[in-house]
């Protein structure tokens, strides 16, 4: 007697969830198959790659299980599910056309840097792509910051405009082939091409045969210039000449605020500074982030670099232009952001010649569109983990799970500084790339124009939009503008606290510090040295800093010996030397502002006790940057100098007051005796950690809680967060830091929509 087929042969169809488009998935899927003897198909739709495989069940079930275990590098398979199907006798495997139809769920891959195969080819002469700034496979290339929809297909991104020739055509329809489906293919006879351009927009004279040799020779000569990148334009100048580099914060208008780096290698960012283990996987990881990393003492950069910062950013090339350009000029290359300061970065080529024509002396452009403008990310790492502290080009828009899952679609549109947007459904969030601070038309419109690309990306129709507290941020205006949707309201500090939460996959309770510069509170004072007890769907206030006024509101940011004023005249005491420039009738009017409360609300900030610190030791009397004064405080800091000084705390019913006045006190009797600037750095570093520490100990045991949160923009601070987290853990409690999102504003959304999606499933 015959066998039937459906005994000796399985079919399965499968479903695969996760980051798995564009990543040479389907031709993994193909060569598994023929490897095993599998036939059936592998196709792209919405929600990801569906399979169906038919062979022997031995064989269908060794597939299934390498579908996750074996999967590409760029490929993150979160499930794969598969369910047995009718037996169809075909034999052979395929690759089918991209399925439409359906909620797109399927995530939009990173953009990734080159990888280690494409770079042999661009340093091959005899390779068809030798020195082609383009060139890229599968395994890297540009990703979100060219695609416009899904499916990602070529037709889809903004490489639609390019038809591939014969040759990129056989690479792109062979499923063996490192290119199949690679949907920037292309190579210098059909792709993008780049040109060295005047200020003027005319071609540079003698550069048309090799525009990156002429633009690395600019480079050298001293020159400025706007380099168009994978998801805007930078501002490049060598980084070892102190005049290109004055030059370059002349024009541009940024006065101390460090510059990037560029460098070709690691070996080359050893030269500059000082990298541990983890450190050095950061910079040469797929995403390429900016890396802060200690400065060597040697190192050969100029001197403005990065003045005032113990530490230098360096960032290693990500595509092949940038390769050849560290290659081509063989010095470190100041690499910063194509824009004037607090203007979002340039990203279409109309509007970067008309912004940057007065800072750039020559333009090395590309006639690829950017579909997304995308800043650099940048991390440092604390205690052996990284912390971000901008997440976007490389890591975004990876999805973060949201603990409890929201049953509506939602939209956070964060905060003002340092925004980013969030949309969310189902139990999948996705924070947006860093927009900036919302402080003009320019950044707002950003904005819009990313919240809108992530609802078509995503399939997200946001019928509640999360926003601040605060009344007056752009984001909130924005909020309050939607039609047709519900809103919700979140507290700035108990989104960060939810946010931190959340991205470790927890609801609460926790006990938090969060620390920051700015936040509105429920009484309309200004908070940001706050103790929150509570968890993803509420919290309350269970300690604080000691208030003081804000003289001259948002004016005390930057100048932050107001704050010190406000300080000393609340204890009244007398004035160290830091402040002998400032006119006395000046600090006598910042004075009277603060006693009196003329336009000088109540702030709990955290952030505002380090620029007042700072100040009183003359490190920082007036700022160029947000946090400008407590990032020059902590670079001072002489960590060997760790005896704390004192700073009380006392109950007030179920709150904890934080009292820093003893601690500004034994800051002053330092400064009399002598005391170096390092020494106190330290001590005030010291103490404020054994405080933070020792009050969230008692909260957390009086509460019965196991859990602590450390976050906020405060928390970027290395000295300070290691401390507290040393204190913690040896006080038996388990902490959390933010690690997959930055601890500053950047985290808002994901907090807010975290926030909502706990409160809708418990309405």
């Amino acid at each position: 007697m015959s066998t039937r087929p459906e005994e000796t042969l399985r079919r399965i169809r499968a479903r695969v969830d996760g980051t798995v488009q564009g990543v040479g998935y389907r031709p993994f899927v193909y060569r598994l198959a023929d490897e095993l003897g599998i036939a059936g198909w592998v196709l792209n739709d919405e929600r990801g790659v569906l399979v169906e495989a038919e062979g022997p069940p031995d064989a269908v079930a060794a597939f299934v299980a390498r579908l996750s275990a074996d999967a590409p590098p760029l490929a993150e398979v979160r499930a794969v599910q598969a369910e047995a199907v009718d037996v169809v006798g075909a034999p052979g495997f395929e690759i089918v056309a991209s399925a439409h139809g359906g909620a797109a769920t399927a995530p939009v891959t990173p953009d990734s840097a080159t990888c280690a195969d494409c770079l042999a080819e661009l340093a091959d002469p005899a390779d068809r792509r030798y020195r082609y700034p383009f060139l890229n496979c599968t395994n890297c290339g540009p990703r979100f910051t060219i695609v416009q929809g899904i499916p990602y297909d070529r037709p889809l991104t903004t490489m639609s405009g390019f038809a591939m020739c014969e040759a990129c055509r056989a690479e792109y329809e062979d499923p063996l082939d490192r290119r199949f489906h690679a949907q920037p293919n292309a190579c210098p006879v059909c792709g993008p091409q780049v040109q060295l351009l005047e200020r003027t927009g005319e071609p540079v004279e003698g550069a048309g045969d090799d525009p990156l040799r002429a633009a690395a020779q600019d480079l050298l000569g001293g020159a400025i210039l706007a380099v168009k990148g994978l998801g805007g334009y930078h501002l490049a100048c060598r980084a070892d000449s102190e005049q290109a580099v004055a030059a370059l914060r002349s024009r541009k208008h940024r006065e101390d605020r460090p510059f990037a780096l560029l460098v070709a290698d690691v070996a080359a960012a050893r030269r500059l500074v000082e990298l541990d283990a983890v450190e050095e996987a950061l910079l040469a990881s797929r995403a390429r982030p900016i890396v802060l990393a200690r400065r060597r003492p040697d190192a050969d950069v100029a001197a403005s670099i990065a003045p005032g910062a113990p530490d230098l950013g360096l960032m290693l090339p990500y595509t092949p232009m940038h390769h050849l350009l560290a290659t081509d000029t063989g010095v470190p290359l100041v690499f910063t952001s194509g824009n004037l300061s607090d203007e979002p970065i340039a990203f279409d080529d109309d509007d970067a010649r008309q912004r940057l024509h007065r800072i750039a002396d020559r333009f090395l452009v590309h006639d690829r569109p950017i579909a997304t403008r995308t800043d650099d990310s940048v991390v440092r790492v604390v205690r052996e983990r990284p912390l971000l502290l901008r997440r976007s080009r490389g890591y975004v828009p990876t999805s973060l799970d949201l603990p409890i899952a929201a049953t509506q679609h939602l939209l956070g549109v964060g905060a003002e500084q340092k925004n980013a947007f969030c949309v969310a459904k189902g139990d999948r969030a996705w924070p947006s790339h860093h927009i900036g601070d919302l402080k003009n038309y320019e950044t707002l419109q950003s904005l819009e124009k990313g919240i809108e690309h992530f609802e078509t990306l995503f399939e997200v129709t946001p019928e509640i939009v999360v926003y601040d507290l605060h009344p007056d941020y752009l984001s909130t205006r924005y909020a309050l503008g939607r039609d047709g949707v519900k809103l919700i309201t979140v507290q700035h500090h108990h989104a960060h606290l939810a946010a931190t939460l959340a991205e470790h996959g927890e609801t609460g309770p926790a006990v938090g510090a969060i620390f920051d510069g700015t936040g509105y509170g429920h009484d309309g004072t200004v908070w940001g040295g706050e103790i929150l007890v509570g968890g993803l769907d509420k919290v309350a206030r269970s300690g604080r800093l000691r208030p003081i006024r804000l003289p001259g509101g948002e004016r005390a940011i930057a100048e932050p010996w107001r704050m010190a004023c406000a300080w000393l005249t609340d204890m009244q005491v007398a004035l160290p030397p830091a402040f002998d420039d400032i006119p006395q009738p000046r600090w006598n009017m910042v004075a009277r502002m603060s006693l009196q409360g003329t336009g000088s609300p109540f702030t709990s900030s955290m952030g505002r006790l380090f620029d007042a610190v700072s100040a009183i030791c003359g490190v920082r009397l007036e700022a160029t940057y947000e946090g400008q004064a407590a990032v020059e405080f902590e670079a001072v800091a002489d960590r060997a100098a760790a005896d704390p000084y004192p700073l009380e705390f006392e109950h007030r019913g179920q709150t904890v007051a934080l009292d820093p006045r003893p601690m500004i006190r034994a800051v002053l009797d330092d400064i009399a005796a002598g005391v170096p600037v390092p020494t106190i750095s330290a001590r005030f570093h010291a103490g404020l950690a054994r405080a933070t520490a020792d009050v969230l100990v008692i909260v957390a045991e009086r509460d019965d809680l196991q859990l602590a949160v450390l976050s906020g923009g405060v928390f970027q601070n290395r000295l300070l967060l290691e401390l507290t987290l040393d204190a913690l853990r040896a006080a038996g409690l388990r902490v959390l830091v933010p690690e997959r999102l930055s601890p500053n504003d950047g985290q808002i959304a994901f907090g807010q929509v975290a926030v909502a999606a706990a409160r809708l499933a418990n309405a």
